[in-house]
């Protein structure tokens, strides 16, 4: 360890999953989103499956990705959230870029992000950088997503605008799709982010209505982000709307069956349907390991629903080969 406190190798050394730390930003946050606690003697129901096995990154392509994601000091949340599936999207050049920093508000039990109150902090630059990165992946579909702002007074929604705004400017041949928070439900933010230019709007109910609470931050909920789907159909008609379950909490295939229904009957385009897969040991087990040809049951039941599309898989996540949606094949798996 250096005396200035980084490693032998001048990176900073790494915080252990459930501690706190400082984040650049100088933001008191929890590394992983959740404190070390009891969840730590509870396993998941058994080793992981084959088909959730994945290739550890590398190759050309995966490191220039890395290196514009750090040359622009962005966020990723194929990082943050430690995505199965970073090695096949960067190494086609592609990535979800996470706005706003890389510390959430919010401290949902699935989730890997980083937690802490930002204070207001926000990068000015951002805009322009994510821009940039855009330009230099030669990108032509661009999936944004973010951490939840709740320490904003619009939840971040004129940066989201700003950011959506600049890759237009600088790619007008982009499309963009927005993976947003719920912006504690406030339809002008929502309406905001919208009216900046998107093809695809997103917002992810994530679990079943039982498991909304403890899957979720109390802060969210089913039927808010219902409405804020709703909502934005209603407002942009025009505009893809999205949202993703995640299974293997515990949810019965009844409620899944229920929830389908609750999300077409928001108006929802496409639905996600993908394995959680647990990012430490202080999150929430794995109650089930979902089979492929389960998955295949589930997604056809969303197409007999009346979905644009239903993309279902073990793999798969909201911003999973996005561009592919159209296509209507499960993206191709």
């Amino acid at each position: 360890m250096a005396s200035d406190g980084s490693s032998a190798n001048g990176r900073p050394p790494r915080v252990a999953d459930g501690t706190k730390f400082v984040s650049p930003q100088g933001t008191r946050a929890i590394k992983g989103g959740i404190k070390t606690n009891a969840l730590n003697a509870v396993p998941d129901v058994g080793r992981k499956p084959p088909w959730l096995r994945v290739k550890l990154p590398s190759g050309a392509q995966y490191e220039d990705v890395r290196s514009i994601v750090h040359s622009h000091r962005l966020s990723t949340v194929c990082a943050e959230s430690k995505c199965p599936n970073i090695a096949e999207c960067w190494g086609r050049g592609t990535a979800t870029l996470m706005l706003m920093g890389s510390v959430c508000t919010r401290a949902c039990r699935f989730c890997s992000v980083s937690t802490g109150n930002p204070n207001g902090w926000l990068d000015p630059l951002e805009p322009m950088q994510v821009a940039d990165a855009v330009r230099l992946m030669k990108l032509q579909y661009v999936v944004l997503t973010s951490v939840d702002r709740d320490d904003l007074a619009d939840g971040g929604a004129a940066h989201y605008a700003a950011c959506i705004t600049a890759i237009h400017e600088m790619v007008p041949s982009a499309a963009v799709e927005a993976l947003t928070p719920d912006f504690a439900g406030n339809h002008d933010a929502v309406a905001k982010v919208l009216d900046a230019g998107l093809v695809t709007y997103a917002q992810n109910v994530e679990t079943v209505e039982r498991l909304t609470h403890p899957v979720r931050d109390p802060r969210a909920g089913y039927a808010r982000t219902l409405g804020v789907l709703r909502f934005a159909k209603r407002h942009a008609p025009k505009t893809l709307t999205k949202t993703s379950l995640m299974l293997g909490l515990g949810e019965t295939d009844a409620e899944i069956e229920r929830t389908l229904h609750d999300i077409r009957d928001a108006d929802v385009d496409v639905v996600t349907m993908g394995q959680y897969m647990r990012p430490s040991p202080n999150h929430l087990p794995v109650q089930r390991f979902v089979t492929p040809q389960q998955f295949a049951t589930y997604r056809q039941l969303a197409l007999d629903m009346g979905f644009l599309e239903a993309v279902a898989g073990p793999l798969v996540r909201s911003s999973y080969r996005a561009e592919r949606v159209l296509a209507r094949n499960n993206l191709g798996l």
